[in-house]
């Protein structure tokens, strides 16, 4: 993530800097920055911003579920945990689910992926 879509992010929820950095668990001059790209955005830092963005937004749609969007198999959709926790819009949160019918290895390469995919960016749409 960098600077501009964090700070695209936090205006998207309507945060100040302060507001953002106590629901990051963070400092503010932290959040500074982030957003003015002096220090890179950590991983947990960014799956939180997403994970906050996702459900300001997630009742303003009606989508559905990874699994469907992707028709994936049953035997596929009984592996994936994104399945197991009923989570096919949250798919992009959750390590191990078998996109395109295989896990991904850690955040960093799933999210070049789910940046991708039509469910993260359905997800993430204002």
């Amino acid at each position: 993530m960098d600077n501009k879509e964090f700070r695209s992010l936090r205006r998207q929820l309507k945060k100040t800097q302060k507001q953002l950095s106590e629901l990051l668990g963070t400092s503010i001059r932290a959040v500074q920055s982030f957003e003015q790209g002096w220090r890179n955005v950590p991983t947990h830092v960014e799956r939180q911003l997403f994970f906050l963005t996702y459900m300001k937004l997630k009742f303003q749609k009606d989508l559905q579920p990874c699994w469907m969007i992707r028709d994936c198999p049953l035997h596929i959709r009984q592996a994936c945990p994104a399945w197991e926790f009923n989570a096919g819009l949250f798919c992009w949160f959750i390590n191990g689910t078998l996109c395109r019918s295989r896990a991904q290895d850690g955040w960093s390469k799933k999210m070049k992926i789910c940046r991708k995919c039509e469910i993260f960016i359905a997800a993430m749409k204002a």
